[in-house]
């Protein structure tokens, strides 16, 4: 930690916390029932647990990166969890927002500036790339594991699928950013390892890459494919498939039947 680094730098923000405290309140309205429009408290849950995750995967690079050399990330205010301190606040917050409710499909984007020149290593460039979908991958690990232990058969059945919808988000946003794709960490990890030439025709491409893989998605084939894949995936944990759509159509309070 540099000389200038202030305890500030380090301080969880408010506003990080107030998304949390919406994620706890509209759970809890999901969970008791207390909510009206119960597609609408879930909607909130799962938007400000979708947030949350995005801070926290943002946080895992600047936290990687803090501890392989850049010691700028304090200054920067990438470890308050903040999401307006964010480079591109569209790219980080807006855009996956946006993919949750257009598709159900969750995939944060690549926002935290980090200055690799102070960072020396190839194996040190991969992990911070890593970091963030890892956190992802916790993230739905922690989601998963009540349904593993069978924890959930009590559960209020809007709460089990908003529960379970949340999940998902963070398996699909696991398996979609790592990816090897310019623009996406899958090919942060692997480009330390590319040849500077290959690294310089490619970089044109890196802004388009999360669009690419969203446009992709839209191909019905490549969809049913991957939503096999994620589903087979929950069904280790023992996550219900019916839970998850169930939970998408709540979350879509909008829509009409």
């Amino acid at each position: 930690m540099s000389s200038t680094d202030t305890r500030s730098d380090h301080r969880i923000s408010p506003i990080f916390l107030g998304i949390a405290a919406v994620m706890a309140v509209s759970g809890w309205a999901v969970w008791s029932g207390f909510s009206s429009s119960p597609g609408f408290a879930v909607f909130l849950f799962v938007v400000s647990g979708w947030v949350v995750s995005l801070c926290l995967h943002e946080y895992a690079h600047a936290r990687t990166a803090l501890h392989s050399g850049d010691i700028t990330i304090g200054a920067k205010g990438y470890l308050t969890l903040n999401p307006l301190k964010y480079t591109h606040a569209l790219l980080s917050i807006v855009l996956p927002v946006l993919f949750v409710i257009m598709g159900g499909i969750g995939l944060p984007g690549g926002a935290v500036f980090i200055e690799r020149g102070r960072i020396q290593g190839r194996w040190k460039h991969s992990l911070i790339s890593a970091a963030g979908p890892l956190m992802n991958v916790l993230f739905a690990i922690v989601l998963m594991l009540p349904f593993a232990f069978g924890a959930t058969h009590s559960w209020p059945v809007g709460f089990l699928a908003a529960f379970a919808f949340l999940a998902m988000l963070q398996v699909t946003a696991a398996v979609l950013n790592l990816l090897p794709v310019p623009g996406l960490d899958g090919y942060g990890i692997i480009e330390p390892w590319l040849s500077y030439d290959f690294r310089r025709q490619v970089e044109p491409f890196a802004q388009f890459g999360l669009l690419a893989v969203f446009g992709c998605l839209w191909i019905p084939e490549v969809n049913v494919a991957f939503f096999d894949f994620v589903y087979t995936v929950m069904g280790w944990f023992d996550v219900p498939e019916d839970a998850i759509r169930y939970g998408y159509t709540l979350f879509r309070f909008w829509v009409s039947d």
